[in-house]
């Protein structure tokens, strides 16, 4: 797992508690946070998978030769 991947997630589920909690007191502006916040943390954490997926192709290619 590489620092893309971590830093996504834990972005998402920040976002998910200010999306919750926004609801639960019915700030809008809170809840609007919360959902670009999971936005944001999902694009980083596809971008840390893709780099994993390339690092882990890459090093096949390297354990044929």
């Amino acid at each position: 797992m590489n620092k893309d991947q971590i830093k996504g997630r834990v972005d998402q589920a920040k976002g998910k508690v200010k999306e919750v909690a926004g609801k639960a007191v019915g700030n809008e502006k809170l809840e609007g946070e919360g959902l670009v916040d999971q936005a944001s943390g999902k694009v980083q954490s596809s971008v840390g998978d893709a780099r994993e997926s390339v690092k882990d192709a890459a090093q096949k290619i390297v354990d044929k030769i």
